[in-house]
């Protein structure tokens, strides 16, 4: 069966963004971004909320910017063909290959396990992500932690009223105290 991940940026407090919104104590450095590069081959299907999706539309001609490096061009290159379910009440219209999704994240992912299909489910976003978790969905927690406390905005975590275990899988620190930690839900 096919794993469904949660992996986002997330500060030393735990928001995905600040109180304002804004999250660009995220901008990756080039090791943290090849990291990235590595994570999205093993993803078969991501799922995203509109405001993520709208911020992900930037890739889909991004490798047209004659500064872009490689490693940037690489990204698109991977990013812009993946499957995408995008989870709307606002939009009527998504481009490139994604998709609107035609029932809720819960729904979704069980049909998305049941569909022959390679690569995991990864969930981009703190609310489809808290919808995943409150049905024990969610296989595992990737957090690339970044060294700023925001004070507030969307948390990483949902707030839910049950007890997860976790099992510790991998810790990686980056040169630049970036540290990506990876569990997985012990059932």
């Amino acid at each position: 069966m096919r794993r469904v991940t949660y992996s986002m940026n997330v500060s030393l407090d735990g928001y995905i963004v600040g109180p304002d919104g804004g999250f660009d104590w995220t901008t990756p450095d080039e090791e943290v971004f090849r990291f990235w590069i590595d994570e999205i081959r093993d993803v078969g299907v991501h799922l995203l909320g509109r405001r993520l999706y709208e911020t992900m539309l930037y890739w889909e001609t991004a490798d047209q910017d004659p500064s872009f490096d490689d490693s940037m061009r690489e990204w698109a290159a991977l990013w812009n063909p993946l499957p995408k379910v995008v989870f709307s009440n606002t939009l009527s219209a998504v481009r490139g290959h994604a998709r609107l999704a035609s029932g809720g994240p819960v729904e979704e992912i069980e049909r998305l396990r049941a569909e022959p299909g390679e690569g995991d489910i990864a969930i981009g976003g703190a609310t489809l992500a808290a919808e995943a978790a409150a049905s024990g969905l969610i296989d595992e927690y990737r957090a690339i932690v970044y060294p700023v406390l925001v004070g507030g905005g969307i948390p990483f975590f949902p707030r839910q009223e049950r007890r997860v275990d976790l099992e510790l899988v991998e810790t990686r620190t980056f040169s630049s105290n970036v540290v990506y930690l990876r569990y997985r839900v012990v059932r």
